[in-house]
């Protein structure tokens, strides 16, 4: 099964499922940082529209951080994995320590990444939200609940590679899913890179900047 070389390839190759939606000025690309912002750039590019940047932060397990009990996002948003939380029997105190650590984090890269410049407003606009790959699909299910609320026309989740239990689920609470990849054998999203480095916040910073220009 196919592979991306890296995240710039897995852009191109997004970009040219997402070619109808060129040349619009009611389209906006929205990153998840920070692996979603090379993707993103060069969809931003392919189809001639502003890029920008919607931060959201995992909510991990005490001790376990890579496991997700949940999300949070910009605007407040925090949606929860009732299932893990109450298996785990993660107590308030725990998840409000995180929730609290994680806020801290999402305000830093708020300003890290956007600086002075005020996010951009999506109402009526159709939002093309992009990472590098689904695996739990916390971040992401959290992003379209806290965009929701900012009564865009349209929201379209695109990404290189995700499971097919998320291409079913983000099918539905999406207005369009668009992913070249859905293997039926998923472990994690950098499998399907030969180079999934991660990304730096210097990189994003130089991609959005660029953008803008």
């Amino acid at each position: 099964m196919m592979q991306y070389l890296n995240r710039k390839d897995a852009g191109l190759q997004l970009a040219e499922k997402l070619s109808p939606y060129a040349n619009r000025d009611d389209v906006i690309v929205l990153a998840l940082p920070r692996g979603g912002v090379p993707v993103a750039f060069e969809v931003a590019k392919a189809l001639h529209a502003p890029l920008d940047v919607f931060i959201v932060r995992k909510l991990g397990v005490p001790g376990h951080s890579e496991l997700a009990m949940g999300a949070i996002a910009m605007g407040g948003v925090t949606l929860f994995n009732k299932g893990i939380v109450s298996d785990l029997h993660i107590s308030k105190e725990e998840i409000d320590t995180v929730i609290a650590k994680e806020s801290q984090e999402l305000q830093r890269r708020e300003l890290a990444y956007r600086g002075t410049h005020t996010p951009p407003n999506i109402k009526h606009k159709t939002v093309i939200l992009v990472d590098d790959g689904i695996a739990t699909g916390a971040s992401m299910h959290v992003a379209i609940d806290a965009l929701r609320r900012l009564e865009p026309s349209k929201i379209i989740v695109a990404v290189p590679v995700a499971p097919t239990d998320a291409s079913d689920l983000f099918s539905t609470i999406a207005d369009e899913f668009i992913c070249p990849l859905v293997p039926p054998h998923f472990n994690a999203v950098g499998q399907w890179y030969e180079d999934f480095t991660q990304t730096e916040d210097d990189e994003v910073h130089t991609l959005l900047a660029e953008s803008r220009k």
